[in-house]
């Protein structure tokens, strides 16, 4: 019988993070995985069909098989788009220099 493989499922929100550390057999799936670290119980917003999972920032499938040590992430929507940030601080760094 084949050694259990140990991976993390993680979720975060600016209040709180989810981190959890589990034992899972070999060819077990993302999805498999999420259901039985009990992160969807405690965060009921949490929609698979519209939120990307990952594993070490790598968008993956939920029906990815997982490896030893993968840590398993469940990505939340952007609250700014990175790139109209990054704008808006370099146009008001451009206005403080011309002042």
């Amino acid at each position: 019988m084949a050694e259990p493989l140990q991976v993390y499922v993680c979720y975060a929100t600016a209040q709180r993070e989810f981190i959890r550390p589990m034992r899972v057999e070999q060819g077990t799936t993302i999805g498999q995985a999420i259901e039985q670290s009990g992160v969807l119980a405690q965060f009921p917003e949490i929609n698979l069909v519209t939120q990307p999972v990952g594993i070490y920032a790598k968008k993956k499938t939920l029906e990815t098989v997982l490896r030893e040590r993968d840590r398993i992430e469940i990505y939340r929507p952007l609250v700014a788009d990175p790139k109209d940030s990054r704008r808006k601080r370099a146009a008001k760094k451009d206005a403080a220099r011309q002042a």
